[in-house]
């Protein structure tokens, strides 16, 4: 009964794409190994919160009277949805917070990014729409296109002269239309021109929905991503953020008007049919939350560090791309990747590489996402030890 599933790992073992689940790591960036520290350069924690002790201590401090009475529902789960009894009062605070930073009508929280993005799109879309999307989003996106009813084109990754010919041609055949793009590519390290979706949005009456899961925190004067950083940010129609990255914890976000707040409300099936998040993990959301606007200083080492090691990579003939914290290094074989993984573990850097599905095939590659907590140090050491394997 599982003949076909042994033959289907056998391929993929000989491919290089067979994945297994890592032996698990402490948090932060240094973990022991039996021979040596490693330094992990494959982590979302962007700001370095969730690798600092102090955050997690002056959090529970704060917390720490108020667990001491009966009403304070702090432990535990939330035992069911948002609907029913789980809509925990921190939820709502957590939502008033945002609406008054992004200055926008509306916040949602949902229990994760991916819960977002495949229940967004199903939610807002009939069969008489179309959706039409950069063909390098995130999966979580690819398989709520694929839920939803509706029509989906793809465009060239960045190629707005292609996006706008396909809504030349195929506008006006469809009652709504939704651009749906990534800010900062999770992938690739590149940052999408909000500018010009934003006029294409208005020359061409669609709803513009931004998935900034990997520049919340990290871009934008305030940290609230790249629509901020590029003024655009009033102008997007869905903005979906995530806890789960800079800000060290759990669950999402998604920004927007009051009405489609409502609508999805009553229409998104992950959110609906989903136990909501625990309150433990919300106090902590809030505690953080309160913290990411005023950590310029943290955004601004990671921007430094980010630029110093692509020129390091660069002097060293690597191939790299995109212009933020996320740096691919491209191998293009998956074999050869796992053994540059394999390399650098040797020589104390945490990185793992990147193949199909993931990337397109011939893009594999190491992904480093650099943190707020990497010292110059271990930025040369790397880049050094890049040049060691060449």
């Amino acid at each position: 009964m599982v003949n076909r599933y042994r033959a289907q790992l056998n391929q993929w073992k000989q491919q290089g794409r067979l994945r297994t689940l890592p032996k698990p790591l402490a948090p932060g960036r240094m973990h022991e190994q039996a021979e040596s520290p490693a330094c992990i350069l494959c982590s979302n924690d962007y700001l370095g919160i969730g690798s600092n002790p102090a955050f997690w201590k002056a959090f529970l401090e704060q917390e720490y009277t108020l667990l001491q009475t009966d009403s304070y529902g702090f432990a535990g789960g939330a035992c069911s949805s948002r609907l029913l009894t789980g809509n925990d009062t921190v939820c709502e605070e957590i939502e008033a917070f945002l609406v008054h930073a992004f200055r926008m009508e509306a916040a949602l929280v949902l229990n994760s990014g991916y819960h977002a993005n495949i229940g967004i799109l199903p939610a807002l879309t009939t069969r008489k729409d179309l959706i039409v999307a950069d063909k390098l989003v995130h999966a979580s996106l690819i398989d709520g296109m694929r839920l939803s009813q509706a029509t989906v084109l793809r465009y060239p990754h960045l190629d707005m002269q292609t996006l706008e010919h396909l809504l030349q041609r195929e506008r006006h055949k469809y009652d709504q239309v939704f651009l749906v793009t990534e800010s900062l590519f999770s992938m690739d390290g590149d940052i999408a021109d909000l500018k010009a979706l934003v006029a294409l949005k208005h020359q061409y009456q669609c709803m513009l929905y931004v998935d900034e899961a990997h520049s919340f925190g990290v871009r934008g004067p305030g940290g609230l991503g790249c629509a901020q950083e590029q003024d655009v940010l009033h102008e997007v129609d869905l903005l979906l953020g995530t806890f789960g990255k800079a800000a060290a914890s759990q669950g999402a976000f998604v920004m927007t008007r009051s009405e489609i707040r409502d609508y999805l409300v009553n229409t998104m099936r992950p959110l609906i049919f989903t136990t909501a998040l625990p309150p433990w993990s919300l106090r902590w959301t809030r505690y953080v939350l309160g913290l990411i606007g005023s950590m310029s200083d943290e955004r601004a080492h990671l921007a430094h560090s980010a630029d110093m090691l692509r020129e390091q990579l660069a002097q060293t003939g690597l191939e790299t791309s995109g212009n933020s914290h996320i740096i691919p290094i491209f191998i293009r074989d998956a074999h050869k990747a796992i053994l540059c993984s394999e390399q650098l573990r040797a020589q104390g850097f945490h990185v793992l590489p990147i193949r199909p599905p993931t990337v397109p095939e011939g893009t594999e590659r190491l992904r480093i996402s650099l943190t707020a907590a990497h010292k110059e140090a271990q930025i040369n050491s790397f880049a050094q030890a890049c040049r060691n394997i060449g």
